[in-house]
């Protein structure tokens, strides 16, 4: 990130502690993470101060049920191929309804929960 865009991150941070005090709402800053969503390596260190405390940085977050890594690659691909495996061990001599209906219900639901986080070109 370039210094522009960490000011208008600072800008807008202390734009949601100003709607917050107006509605009432209190803000925890220690349940809060910085993660920067990069491919690259990031050498400086994340520092947001939020209510005069820093967020603490992290390399990943879990949001409903989704394990968000700060090098974008998924872990859910690797809960499928866990649920696939133990389905094929223990349906070897199943027939292929069976086979079928057990891919439905352990593995592709799976995939499908939060696709819509992992197609970034729709």
């Amino acid at each position: 990130m370039n210094s522009n865009e960490i000011e208008k991150l600072q800008i807008d941070m202390g734009s949601l502690v100003e709607w917050a005090v107006e509605n009432g709402m209190k803000i925890s800053p220690g349940k809060s993470i910085a993660v920067s969503f990069v491919r690259t390596r990031v050498k400086d260190p994340l520092n947001y101060p939020l209510l005069d405390q820093v967020i603490p940085q992290a390399s990943s977050c879990k949001y409903l049920g989704i394990i968000l890594r700060s090098d974008l690659t998924n872990c859910m691909a690797q809960e499928a191929w866990k649920a696939l495996l133990f389905t094929i061990s223990i349906l070897k001599k199943g027939n292929s309804c069976t086979k079928s209906l057990a891919y439905r219900s352990l593995v592709r639901p799976i995939l499908e929960y939060g696709a819509a986080c992992w197609d970034l070109f729709r």
